[in-house]
């Protein structure tokens, strides 16, 4: 693993986190809470979690001790939960265009929100937040088209790459 495959991938859920904003601001407020069974109960606590993931993820990047999760107590508007997942999305994006490429195989150690305590590579901790968001993005694909959304376009890899990412 290199340190500009992460760029890509950091690039990547960036511009698909993007696309999927540009989504849910279409969306009423009525759709955005809608009980839609998934892994989470609505449009809005799937979103919700992908940001809760970015965010503490990026706080552990950052060596902060205290991670909030913000799934059980934030309660903002859809569109700051729309600004809040850009901030945190680029917010990753910008860990990883600094971050120092011969760490990539050196362990961070972090604990878990249960407080179990883990040491694992950075470059598997990167997989793993850019994975997770692309998880949770294909489960909001079928969320917003069961909510009545038509609007849905392709947030894939493939298509990523044939454009300009920055």
């Amino acid at each position: 693993m290199t340190k500009q495959y992460f760029k890509e991938l950091a690039a990547y859920n960036v511009w698909a986190n993007n696309i999927v904003c540009n989504w849910l601001e279409a969306l009423t407020e009525e759709q955005w809470n809608q009980e839609i069974v998934s892994s989470f109960n609505s449009i809005q606590q799937t979103v919700l979690h992908v940001i809760s993931a970015e965010k503490a993820w990026l706080e552990r990047f950052n060596h902060n001790p205290s991670i909030v999760w913000l799934q059980p107590v934030y309660k903002g508007t859809k569109n700051e939960h729309i600004a809040l997942w850009k901030e945190t999305s680029a917010g990753l994006k910008n860990l990883i265009d600094t971050f120092d490429e011969d760490t990539l195989n050196t362990n961070l150690n972090f604990s878990r929100l249960n407080g179990d305590a883990y040491s694992m590579p950075y470059y598997q901790l990167f997989a793993h937040v850019f994975n997770h968001s692309t998880q949770h993005r294909g489960q909001l694909v079928t969320m917003v088209r069961q909510a009545g959304f038509t609007g849905v376009t392709s947030t894939d890899l493939l298509a990523a790459y044939r454009l300009p990412l920055q």
